[in-house]
């Protein structure tokens, strides 16, 4: 398990962050993106992702998310 956390860590810094959150340690990544003060909604058919307004990287999180819709979806 720990190896598959590395390697999706790995790929999210490759596809979907710039900056010096494309370089950054992993620790660095657990704190500020898998520690983030967020709500997961319900409604009208869909979920939503309620980042917290205060959130020190709130922008580079949505711009992540943002950048993880855009990729094509994988063919079967």
């Amino acid at each position: 398990l720990s190896l598959t956390a590395i390697d999706l860590l790995a790929w999210t810094r490759v596809l979907l962050l710039d900056g010096e959150l494309a370089t950054a340690e992993p620790k660095k990544l657990r704190y500020r993106h898998l520690h983030v003060a967020a709500r997961l909604t319900r409604g009208g058919r869909s979920l939503r992702l309620r980042i917290s307004a205060t959130w020190p990287w709130s922008n580079e999180l949505a711009t992540a998310f943002h950048r993880l819709a855009a990729l094509p979806r994988p063919a079967n």
